[in-house]
């Protein structure tokens, strides 16, 4: 089974890369806005499973706001807004979150 989580960006690419302890292709955004570039960047039917986990700030929200509508079958997962950035969140947080998902995650000592 194939499986994607999309990304703002690298930093958020690179902690969950952290957590995740199975092959998982993350596709960043890096800002795109633009839903034909949304398209072009993620190609749905390559996958069995598509995730999505975005910042809990604006841009992430829009951003978000424009995936469900262009993709409504993700699935979307959400960092809490005290930590508003998927790159500032703990690394126990995004285990947490990924391991709620079904994701193979590595082990943490909390």
């Amino acid at each position: 089974m194939r499986k994607a989580i999309i990304v703002e960006g690298k930093t958020d690419r690179e902690k969950i890369l952290q957590v995740l302890d199975e092959p998982i292709e993350i596709i960043c955004t890096h800002g795109t806005r633009s839903l034909g570039n949304l398209e072009k960047l993620i190609d749905e039917e390559n996958y069995d499973e598509v995730y999505v986990l975005l910042d809990a700030d604006k841009a992430g929200s829009s951003l978000r706001r424009d995936i469900k509508n262009l993709f409504p079958n993700f699935r979307h997962l959400y960092t809490q807004k005290k930590y508003r950035e998927v790159a500032t969140t703990p690394l126990e947080e995004i285990s947490k979150i990924l391991s709620k998902a079904h994701f193979i995650v590595k082990e943490f000592y909390y």
